[in-house]
């Protein structure tokens, strides 16, 4: 507003967003399978109880520390804020989930189409928290506490039953009322117009965090953190005695942050609610009925979908670089997996997708669990990630060698399925052998799960590996160890004893039947695998060797049986 004054203004607030987002995505594959319970007075109701009650205590955290948690872990004593160690203390069956940014967005993003279907102008503040201009929702449903509990009553019966609304003079107070002013009975607190000072006069400066600097970015709200820390060092603990400060003194000590953060404990909260501009609708989704058991059908029947998928699209100027493809069977099985593209999908590349994972999913749920043991009632497709179109429109004199080179595989792949072309790609191991890692052709390394586990190639590329070679590695490796014998002067058998001692200095090791005097030898260094493991514990020993030629090998040592694991070009 020009005038700089507050504006009413209604906050939605979704207590332990992280742990509702977590519960929401895992329950999605379960919602179709309920709706094959028999429809009876209370039946879901009663269903929905054991279930909820049978929920086990959940933990989200990020860096160590607690940022959620579940009702159930509430009540053993968990809180935000807390440790890892101190919250399984106090909750020993704790679940413990990593905080997950794309998960909470993903999630809320349907939660804030729905409010805008009731009231638009609707801010994202951050996944659980959102704002909009309380007069005209109040103008329309005749007050603001009546179109606060309609908002209550849409959220609720969409399956959110602990949604808080805050309504005040400005955004920050509206938040602080949802927070300190509702409770699960009442879940609306309305501030009175003019009365944004008196309700924040006993809170504590505390509630002035990172939260009441958004749009600053990382710098702002580290100097509101640190300032609010500065303050009750100084002896000012709440919001009235930080308002009564002269606002010349406070930005004479504290700058112009300071100044506003003045402002937000005086009431004046100036800042209007900027609504989003809601995102275009670029999903696309066929339902069959009858189910279709054949994958020939459904990427048949998903042609026309697929061009109008590109073309929405094309048509805001983007392209998708990263695909969701999610199926779901007639009997409540779901199939659900993003798909990447080293260029951009078009519509062949959609369908092409579509049919791989159909064929991949084959006697999946048998095996696993998942899959689909079913016809296909449902595809949905949309995009994951996107990318400005001009980035990737063809040059003036086409793309070269690399553009044929994509097309060429791309056909080849489409003609043998997903897996038909592969490239290499460096995992994560201790022996270079697991360290090869072949990938589809697109795939990007550091997403191809299905390789290589949950964690990704980047994942297990990271992790310590203790006793794996350091650089310079091997050029050469051999997908299957070449056994040798390494042998003394006298002709006697190399070996190595538990402490890590060479029963002789080895001078020869003998290769395919060829005879190879050693020149020079290093080591040995232990690669010791699951110690606790008595049925599969593993202790190895390296050597690296020269032989008379010149060639460098490395050698490993497992028990008294040796092999070749690689050589040095």
């Amino acid at each position: 507003m020009s005038s700089g004054m507050p504006v009413r203004s209604l906050v939605l607030w979704f207590p332990d967003w992280p742990v509702t987002a977590l519960e929401r995505e895992a329950g999605a594959a379960e919602a179709t399978s309920e709706d094959a319970i028999e429809e009876r007075p209370g039946a879901r109701t009663h269903a929905a109880q054991e279930k909820s009650a049978s929920k086990p205590p959940v933990a989200v955290l990020e860096r160590n520390l607690v940022v959620a948690c579940s009702a159930s872990a509430r009540a053993e004593g968990v809180r935000r804020g807390q440790r890892r160690r101190d919250a399984q203390a106090r909750c020993p069956g704790l679940t413990l989930v990593t905080a997950d940014a794309a998960r909470d967005h993903r999630a809320f993003a349907p939660i804030v189409s729905l409010i805008e279907e009731k009231a638009p102008g609707v801010q994202l503040v951050r996944p659980g928290l959102c704002a909009l201009h309380a007069r005209g929702p109040a103008r329309y449903y005749g007050g603001e506490i009546e179109a606060a509990r309609m908002l209550v009553g849409t959220l609720r019966d969409a399956g959110l039953d602990g949604v808080r609304v805050g309504i005040a003079d400005g955004p920050f107070t509206a938040e602080q009322a949802a927070r300190g002013g509702t409770s699960a009975a009442d879940p609306v607190f309305a501030v009175p117009a003019g009365g944004a000072a008196g309700f924040l006069a006993p809170l504590p400066v505390s509630v002035l965090d990172a939260s009441a600097m958004l749009g600053t970015g990382a710098a702002g709200a580290k100097e509101a953190t640190d300032l609010v820390g500065l303050l009750a060092r100084l002896g000012v603990q709440t919001l009235g005695g930080f308002a009564e400060m002269q606002t010349d003194r406070v930005r004479e000590r504290f700058g112009e942050r300071g100044v506003r953060l003045h402002a937000l404990a005086a009431g004046r909260d100036s800042r209007p609610v900027q609504p989003r501009t809601p995102p275009p609708e670029l999903q696309r989704e066929v339902v069959f009925e009858p189910p279709l058991e054949i994958a020939d059908q459904v990427a048949f029947a998903m042609r026309v979908t697929a061009d109008d998928f590109v073309a929405g699209l094309g048509a805001v100027d983007l392209v998708c670089t990263e695909l969701r493809v999610e199926l779901m069977g007639d009997r409540g099985e779901r199939s659900e997996r993003v798909w990447l593209h080293p260029g951009s999908f078009d519509a062949a590349a959609v369908v092409d997708r579509v049919r791989w994972q159909l064929a991949e999913d084959v006697g999946a749920g048998d095996a696993a669990g998942g899959g689909l043991r079913s016809g296909v009632t449902l595809v949905r497709i949309s995009p994951e990630a996107v990318d400005a179109a001009s980035h990737h429109a063809p040059a003036l004199f086409g793309g070269g060698p690399e553009e044929r080179v994509h097309h060429a595989l791309s056909r080849v792949q489409a003609m043998l399925g997903h897996r038909g072309v592969l490239t290499p790609a460096i995992g994560g191991g201790r022996w270079l052998a697991e360290r090869q890692v072949l990938v589809p052709w697109g795939d990007k390394d550091e997403r191809d799960r299905k390789a290589t586990g949950a964690g990704g190639l980047a994942a297990q590329r990271a992790r310590p590996w203790p006793g794996s070679l350091p650089d310079p590695l091997p050029a050469t490796v051999f997908a299957d160890p070449v056994p040798v014998d390494v042998r003394a002067l006298g002709g006697e058998l190399v070996d190595v004893d538990e402490r890590g001692n060479v029963s002789a200095v080895p001078a020869l090791f003998i290769e395919s039947g060829r005879r190879r005097p050693i020149e020079a030898w290093a080591g040995p260094w232990p690669v010791v695998e699951r110690g606790w493991d008595a049925a599969r514990s593993r202790r190895a020993h390296r050597f690296q060797v020269v032989d008379a030629d010149g060639s460098a090998w490395l050698l490993v040592c497992d028990g008294d049986v040796w092999t070749a694991e690689a050589t040095y070009d």
